[in-house]
């Protein structure tokens, strides 16, 4: 489906919980989130519902991400319940890896097509800093049991403003090495006016984005920055959707109403 600015929007990423097993600096605070009751978060059905209608809209490609996407409570269902439904052709994950070795294989089977790891240094130390305790080796655990599953990996690396020239040199080696591919993200502020001039891979320039997002407690938000949210009718997800869709800016501007780990990005 098209939107109001002949973008084609075919990407729907899904936060499925704003948990996360680590308090990174640029997006979770260090005392975590407010405990939400179960009945706040959409189920796997719902989800899936949703995604049905997005779908039949042309929705070819999902995401799921968090929070941290592999503490929610069986979340390889999940996965498999997204894979199989009629016109879902790729279904990626975002995560920070701590959890593959245990779950990489189940999310392998589930029908999950790649997978990308958040990993903004090799410093041990600076790792620690930047999730604020957070151990790198568990990672590297996480990474290689990703490989032995013969998963195509995307190391996510935040690029901040005290970040060195050198560690993007050694990441980018860790990569070459590893049979990795590298996606180096500019740090932005969802405060903050959305700028189109990045010099790395992401964010999207607007003109070319072609998501919108599903938030765990069930509000559509058709850009990442902007207030703009549409809550969910679950008896007609069709129709949500195409308001997501057509209500879409041409730009982004600021986001006020949400933090990172509600959006995943």
């Amino acid at each position: 489906m098209l939107d109001c600015y002949n973008r084609k929007i075919t990407y729907l990423r899904i936060s499925v919980t704003d948990k996360c097993n680590l308090r990174c600096l640029y997006c979770m605070p260090q005392e975590g989130v407010l405990k939400k009751e179960h009945k706040e978060f959409l189920t796997f059905e719902q989800m899936a519902k949703i995604v049905e209608a997005a779908a039949e809209l042309g929705i070819y490609k999902v995401r799921l991400t968090g929070g941290e996407p592999l503490v929610k409570k069986d979340i390889e269902k999940l996965a498999g319940i997204i894979k199989n439904i009629k016109g879902i052709t790729y279904l990626g994950v975002t995560t920070n890896g701590i959890l593959l070795p245990r779950l990489a294989g189940p999310l392998k089977k589930a029908g999950v097509d790649s997978l990308n790891i958040s990993m903004d240094t090799l410093d041990p130390e600076r790792y620690s800093y930047l999730t604020r305790g957070g151990d790198i080796g568990l990672v590297l655990t996480g990474i290689e049991a990703a490989k032995r599953e013969g998963f195509p990996i995307k190391i996510n690396m935040v690029v901040m403003e005290d970040t060195k020239p050198e560690e993007i040199t050694l990441m980018r080696t860790f990569c070459e090495e590893q049979g990795l591919n590298l996606q180096l993200i500019n740090h932005y502020d969802l405060g903050a006016e959305k700028r189109d001039d990045y010099i790395f891979d992401r964010p999207p320039k607007c003109g070319n984005c072609n998501r919108i997002r599903l938030l765990s407690h069930g509000v559509l938000k058709p850009c990442l920055q902007s207030d703009l949210e549409i809550p969910v009718n679950l008896e007609n997800p069709r129709e949500s959707l195409i308001a997501a869709i057509q209500g879409k800016p041409l730009h982004g501007s600021v986001c006020t109403n949400r933090e990172m780990t509600e959006i995943g990005g």
